[in-house]
């Protein structure tokens, strides 16, 4: 179901870059590294058709998980990195579903 819906999220930036609804050369690559048991950035201005790429430098996996489930990275591993496209909709605030302490938000 994880995959459905990022594969579902990843065509939808698609489609709204495609129509003009986002301009892709207005979109910003955002980074957010996870370390120390915390996402490095605890609120990111995002807008849609930005990406946001999480990489765990930790020696525990994380995850990167919308609190309403409506997104989620795999497990990462140490030096794993995983990227998505913020779309419309999208739940904005996050957390580790390993470490469920370890939250953060996006705000657009």
């Amino acid at each position: 179901m994880n995959r459905f819906v990022k594969a579902l999220a990843a065509i939808l930036a698609i489609v709204m870059i495609s129509f003009g609804s986002v301009s892709a050369a207005n979109a910003k690559t955002h980074n957010i590294d996870i370390a120390s048991f915390k996402f490095s950035v605890a609120e990111l201005n995002v807008e849609v058709g930005d990406t946001i790429t999480w990489t765990n430098k930790d020696g525990a996996p994380h995850t990167a998980t919308a609190l309403d489930g409506s997104w989620t990275t795999q497990t990462l591993k140490k030096g794993e990195s995983e990227t998505i496209t913020v779309i419309a909709g999208m739940g904005l605030e996050y957390r580790c579903n390993i470490h469920r302490n370890m939250k953060a938000k996006l705000k657009m």
